[in-house]
């Protein structure tokens, strides 16, 4: 089993910025983790990042610059293509889709890297977007596009492995309002768009999922269903990603304390990220919104509210509350749950991107504390 944290929560698309960005962070946070071994990181590399180490020169210098430091690169976060950390990054993370010819090549590029950083006989992984945002903008043509594309990337694995001995999988990641938001529609995808057409068998073997808990948990999925779900059709999971979802329940706040505990989410509308926001009513209905701001549009009367929000911003995954407001924790804890019994999973990732965007009352002194905290905290939880 391999624990690491995901490193797009640092700024940086080129490789010199990840560098900087490791030695000042994942040093910390290994001497507080792991001090006498090894590390994992996910690492984040963006498209210029990737490009560059295509050049052996730098790809070795890399590798052995990482075997210095300790840190072992078992996954990478290969979702955001541009900088994750643009004044406005919003539905750009999207882009390219996985209809589009750049999308494919970023990631063949992501394979090649990590077959030359992980150590011998080590396996890897690379989670990517779930297509696109918004489902009902995909035409019959970019369905096709992305079949083909999707299979196109098996067969290049497939060739890594057999060539190599390097067993490398992509892992599709479902999130809230794109093409593939929920375990079912990426069920789908393999039943109907990729297993018909799995002539060499080995779709499942290089395609496979990160479950992220924090977006399963803001649609509201239970945990338990969700990975069963896959694993009825026999699609494995690759990667967790160990994320947590601001959630509140209206209906165990006083009414006449509602608003201040509206005023604490609206705390959590900032700019950069989308925050998907799901609401539960008592009914049983769900609504979805694309964004936060969008949710609290459509609230009337505070004291009025008796739902359940869920919402898509990454909070530290050992919180269990945020002032008024709780989080999606026990989610991660039922996963886990379900993850002990499947011998196949060996990849954990914790992804709280969203530090510096916390509301400054849940903003942390020395991040590589913070982040030290949740994969002390993740690893303590795994092993219990």
């Amino acid at each position: 089993m391999q624990i690491g944290y995901c490193t797009n929560v640092h700024a940086g698309p080129d490789l010199e910025t990840t560098q900087a960005n490791l030695l000042q962070y994942a040093s910390k946070v290994k001497q507080q983790f792991s001090p006498g071994t090894p590390m994992g990181v996910g690492l984040w590399l963006a498209a210029p990042a990737a490009a560059s180490l295509r050049d052996p020169a730098q790809l070795a210098a890399f590798r052995d610059w990482l075997n210095h430091q300790g840190l072992v690169p078992f996954t990478l976060n290969g979702f955001p293509y541009g900088d994750f950390h643009t004044e406005i990054v919003k539905h750009k993370v999207y882009k390219p889709t996985w209809f589009e010819s750049h999308r494919l090549t970023y990631t063949t590029n992501l394979i090649d890297a990590l077959h030359g950083l992980l150590p011998e006989g080590m396996e890897g992984s690379i989670s990517t977007l779930p297509i696109a945002w918004d489902r009902k903008s995909m035409t019959p043509q970019q369905w096709q596009q992305t079949s083909q594309q999707l299979l196109q990337l098996c067969h290049y694995l497939h060739r890594l492995e057999q060539e190599t001995g390097r067993l490398i999988y992509v892992c599709l990641e479902p999130e809230p309002g794109c093409v593939l938001d929920i375990a079912k529609d990426m069920i789908d995808l393999f039943r109907e768009r990729l297993l018909p057409f799995d002539e060499a068998n080995i779709v499942t073997r290089y395609l496979r999922i990160c479950h992220d808990i924090c977006h399963s948990a803001v649609m509201f999925e239970h945990q338990a269903d969700a990975l069963q779900g896959y694993q009825n059709l026999g699609i494995r999971v690759g990667k967790v990603q160990i994320s947590s979802a601001v959630r509140v329940d209206f209906n165990t706040i006083e009414p006449e304390k509602r608003s201040d505990a509206l005023e604490q989410l609206a705390s959590f509308d900032e700019p950069r990220y989308l925050h998907q926001t799901s609401i539960r009513e008592k009914s049983g209905e769900t609504r979805f919104h694309e964004d936060l701001s969008l949710a609290l549009d459509t609230v009337k009367q505070a004291r009025e509210l008796s739902s359940i929000w869920s919402v898509h911003f990454h909070v530290p995954v050992y919180l269990e509350s945020l002032g008024m407001l709780g989080t999606s924790r026990s989610d991660i804890l039922r996963c886990f749950e379900v993850c002990k019994s499947m011998s196949d999973l060996q990849h954990y990732e914790v992804e709280t991107y969203a530090w510096n965007v916390l509301p400054k009352e849940h903003q942390v002194a020395n991040l590589a504390d913070g982040i030290a905290r949740e994969m002390n905290w993740v690893r303590e939880q795994l092993s219990s």
